[in-house]
């Protein structure tokens, strides 16, 4: 495909980023010498205007081939020129990565609307570890804090991908799915109505209105109500977007500690195992909820809207990385153990201005936790208890409160190997 000559120099500017973004790690005799990479990817482009939803899900997307140790995983919308593009103009309500195995053979299944060709049987979906049933089975995934939320692995760990003998079968081979989830709210009637997905600006209706917002109502292709007379000029215009997403890895070898990839849902329904009478664990995990506005209810004090999930992890190990998720109007979430000891929490922070990366009233970043290798343990079957807070001076709809974790498995071998790691190459956000 010939490209225009502004696509040509945005391409350009990538290749050259990939080029000075491959260099060595500092030596280190436990680990040998390193080549950290780098490569900067394209999704396919996302057609928006004022009001548009688009909530695609792109198949077989570029990602780094062989067998790799992901150390980091970030992402922004940009407009053809590389520009980042602010949210309150397009709000990037999530992207998610989502890793599977298909058929050689199978010709790309390319962009859609849902993932319904997942049901396919040339398809094997390959689920992080946990939890949910159905849904949140991603390896990477943010959504406005993606810009200021660390996503660093730190060393000696790494996420394991690419690994021929984890394929599914012969003839199979590992491919990566993209889901980008914007809404463009130029000239809307009420942003924050817009992007909390409100059914009534959105002219939907959902179970006979008695689902008053969230992604059922902007799914894509959705349009949220715009201001009567804004029309004309460039701010109106259609326009081509992308997700500009930079992964950065290194070659696997047998000293890099793997990890499993967690993600509890607040919302999570969780029916206990019970061997005596042959039932298994299960997780309906909602995802999404509603926060009513203290003035209504009135059952919340001081306006905080908080909402709690106990479960357990299928087997447990050193937590090595933690961050929350959640939207306009949440105020920090938390997980704990049992005791009431405090394994992370991650709170957000809401940009003041208008430059992207630092949008007055969404949130931009969410903190993170990077706990000293082997000092904070989850246990086999230890109850955990999640908590997310929302402010409900207000109505939201369709907010979440989820929790990424990173664990690692432990052992007295493990444990000694870490604990010699320098401690200055571990980043500390507690």
């Amino acid at each position: 495909m010939v490209l225009d000559s502004k696509r040509q120099l945005h391409c350009l500017a990538a290749i050259l980023l990939l080029l000075v973004s491959v260099q060595p790690s500092q030596s280190d005799p436990r680990i040998g010498n390193r080549i950290s990479k780098s490569e900067v990817f394209l999704s396919p482009k996302f057609v928006m205007e004022p009001g548009s939803v688009s909530n695609k899900y792109y198949y077989n997307v570029d990602f780094p081939k062989g067998h790799i140790a992901i150390k980091s995983f970030n992402a922004e919308v940009v407009d053809e020129e590389g520009n980042p593009i602010p949210l309150h103009k397009t709000y990037l309500h999530h992207w998610v990565v989502l890793r599977y195995h298909q058929r050689k053979d199978t010709a790309d299944s390319g962009a859609h609307q849902g993932d319904l060709s997942f049901l396919q049987s040339d398809h094997v979906v390959v689920k992080n570890s946990g939890m949910c049933d159905s849904g949140l089975s991603q390896y990477f995934g943010l959504g406005s804090e993606t810009r200021r939320t660390s996503t660093d692995v730190p060393d000696p760990y790494g996420i394991e991908v690419g690994n021929p003998a984890d394929v599914a079968a012969d003839g199979y081979e590992e491919r990566w799915m993209l889901n980008v989830h914007a809404i463009d709210t130029r000239g809307a009637e009420d942003k924050m109505g817009c992007t909390e997905c409100r059914c009534d600006l959105y002219n939907t209706t959902v179970d006979g209105g008695n689902y008053n917002g969230g992604l059922r109502c902007c799914h894509d292709g959705a349009k949220c109500r715009v201001e009567k007379g804004f029309e004309g000029g460039v701010e109106t215009s259609r326009r081509s977007l992308y997700l500009r997403y930079t992964v950065e890895y290194i070659d696997w070898e047998e000293s890099i500690v793997p990890v499993r990839i967690y993600i509890l849902d607040v919302t999570d329904i969780w029916t206990k195992a019970d061997e005596s009478s042959g039932i298994e664990a299960r997780h309906r995990c909602l995802i999404e909820y509603d926060v009513e506005s203290c003035s209504a209810g009135g059952s919340h004090s001081s306006c905080t809207h908080t909402k709690t999930l106990s479960v357990s992890l299928p087997t447990g190990g050193d937590v090595i990385y933690g961050v929350g998720h959640q939207h306009a109007g949440g105020s920090g979430t938390a997980l704990y153990g049992e005791g009431g000891r405090l394994i992370c929490s991650s709170n957000p922070t809401y940009g003041t201005g208008k430059e992207p990366g630092n949008e007055a009233g969404y949130i931009v970043g969410m903190s993170t936790c990077y706990p000293s290798p082997g000092s904070v343990k989850i246990s086999n079957g230890e109850t955990l208890t999640l908590v997310s807070n929302y402010s409900s001076t207000q109505t939201h709809t369709g907010v979440m409160g989820l929790f990424y974790l990173l664990v690692s498995d432990s052992s007295p071998e493990r444990d000694n190997l870490v604990q010699r790691y320098p401690a200055q190459n571990l980043r500390v956000d507690y």
